[in-house]
C-alpha cells in the first residue's frame, strides 16, 4: 500500500510532509518522494528506501526546501522495480504538473502508447507517470477541466494528489476507490490517504467521494464533481488520537 500526504498554509510545509510520510510507514513502501514550491519553483526530490534516505538526499541536495505548499509520498512497487525513476512523485515536462498517486491504472499502457504518439516522453515504468502526462494533454489553464477531461479517459482505482506548476499555493485532489480524506485548520489545509497522517495537526476531517475534486489553498477548501459544479461536503471530527 502507498501512502498520500499533503499541506498548503502558514508554515513549513517540509516537515509536515516528512512527518505524515512516517505516520504512514505501517502501510509498507520502497521508496519515497516529496514536490513543493520552494523560492526556486517547484522542487522535487525522492529516494529509495526508508524515509530517512529521502531526508538525507533533500539535505545533499541542498537543505534549504523551505515551502508551504508540497505534497509527499511513499510507494510500494507495483508496475517498475524499486527505484527513483520509479518513485512518486511524478512529473509530465518541465515539472508542468506532478502527480502522487495511489491505486491501479488499469489502462495505463493503452493511454502511454496514446501519450507516446503525441510526443509525450516518459522515464518511468509505473502507471502513474501516465496520469501527469495526460493531465499536461489537456490542461489549459483551469486545472478543474483538465482533472475532469483526464478523469473521463482513466480506468482503474486511484488517490490523487496534484500540483500544477503555474498555481502555486494550491493542492488538487481526487479519488476513486481509494481512500483520501481532507483536514483543515487554523494553519492551513491537508490532504492525506489515512487519518494518522494528519492527526498531529487536526481532528477537522471530511471524506471525499468517488469522483469528487478538492481544491485546496491556504484559505480554503473547495469541492467540485465531475462537471465542474460545487459540492457541498460535511467535516467530521475524528474522535480517537494517535
Amino acid at each position: 500500500m502507498c501512502g498520500i500526504v499533503g499541506f498548503t498554509g502558514r508554515e513549513n510545509a517540509l516537515p509536515i510532509l516528512i512527518k505524515g510520510l512516517y505516520s504512514l510507514e505501517y502501510r509498507g513502501y520502497d521508496s519515497a518522494g516529496v514536490a513543493a514550491f520552494t523560492k526556486d519553483g517547484l522542487r522535487v526530490v525522492k529516494a529509495r528506501g526508508r524515509i530517512a534516505n529521502l531526508e538525507e538526499k533533500i539535505k545533499e541536495e541542498g537543505g534549504d526546501m523551505y515551502c508551504t505548499c508540497g505534497i509527499g509520498h511513499t510507494r510500494w512497487a507495483t508496475h517498475g522495480e524499486p527505484s527513483v525513476a520509479n518513485a512518486h512523485p511524478h512529473c509530465s515536462k518541465d515539472k508542468r504538473i506532478v502527480v502522487v498517486h495511489n491505486g491501479i491504472i488499469e489502462n495505463y499502457k493503452e493511454l502511454k502508447e496514446y501519450l507516446q504518439k503525441k510526443g509525450f516522453v516518459f522515464l518511468s515504468e509505473t502507471d502513474t507517470e501516465v496520469v501527469a502526462h495526460l493531465l499536461d494533454y489537456y490542461y489549459k489553464g483551469n486545472p478543474l477541466e483538465a482533472i475532469a477531461r483526464a478523469l473521463g479517459r482513466i480506468r482503474g482505482s486511484y488517490a490523487l494528489g496534484i500540483l500544477f506548476k503555474d498555481q502555486p499555493g494550491k493542492i488538487y485532489a481526487v479519488r476513486k476507490d481509494s481512500p483520501l480524506i481532507i483536514g483543515r485548520s487554523e494553519n492551513g489545509n491537508f490532504i492525506a490517504s489515512d487519518v494518522p497522517a494528519i492527526l498531529k495537526y487536526t481532528k477537522n476531517v471530511c471524506y471525499i467521494s468517488d469522483m469528487e475534486i478538492a481544491e485546496l489553498t491556504k484559505d480554503t477548501i473547495t469541492f467540485y464533481d465531475v462537471d465542474q459544479e460545487i459540492l457541498e461536503k460535511e467535516f467530521r471530527t475524528v474522535e480517537w488520537d494517535a
